[in-house]
């Protein structure tokens, strides 16, 4: 249980330069989320992905470093978005126009591994959050967010009304949800800022969002 939930939570960072495969996999009963990509080139290849045909040091020093495409992530979301597993190779056709001709590039990708059956609990602040799992069932915490997301959330409505609407988030809710939900049956914690500090401006109602599995 420790170990699946240590691969659940960790966030993987995978690279492909040009002409390899990127590989992505998750544990079983998990399937990925891409969190971010990035296709192109903004640092130079004699730190990553270094040409594979020898070239004059005039030439080096033209190639573009502030290279990069706006399709990487949503490519990444088709190829791999909600799969156990995607394997592909890495190449400027794979993402339309080519944005730097003769530069070699290379595809960064950030994601997690995400269960496949989950559930997820707001609670507006002050109000009790409770978690609970059957019998023989323990609590697996994915993720957990305390504070004010752009928009807010229709289970917590915006009364502030002379308050900006800013996105504030605590830095440290997702750290107490696993201390006091982590491998147990049942829990419970109140959405306060007398438990998560308060991230934002005074007087911005805020709500805790946490996304479970059992």
């Amino acid at each position: 249980f420790a170990g699946y939930i240590s691969q659940v939570l960790k966030n993987y960072t995978d690279h492909a330069c040009d002409g390899e495969y990127v590989s992505l996999r998750c544990p079983h009963r998990t399937t990925i989320s891409i969190q971010s990509s990035f296709y192109g080139r903004i640092v130079p290849s004699h730190q990553l992905c270094p040409s594979r045909y020898p070239r004059s040091y005039a030439t080096l020093i033209k190639e573009d470093v502030a290279c990069s495409v706006g399709t990487s992530l949503q490519k990444m979301l088709d190829e791999c978005q909600d799969r156990r597993s995607c394997q592909f190779l890495v190449n400027s056709r794979l993402f339309g126009m080519d944005p730097c001709p003769g530069t070699g590039k290379y595809l960064l990708v950030w994601y997690k591994c995400r269960p496949n059956e989950y559930k997820s609990k707001v609670a507006c602040e002050d109000d009790k959050l409770r978690l609970s799992c059957k019998k023989s069932m323990v609590i697996a915490i994915y993720s957990a967010i305390f504070g004010r997301t752009q928009g807010g959330r229709l289970e917590c409505p915006y009364q502030n009304l002379g308050m900006p609407m800013i996105e504030c988030q605590s830095a440290t809710a997702l750290q107490l949800m696993i201390k006091r939900c982590h491998g147990k049956r049942s829990c419970s914690i109140y959405a306060s800022t007398y438990e998560f500090g308060d991230p934002c401006y005074p007087g911005i109602q805020k709500h805790l969002n946490v996304i479970y599995t059992c």
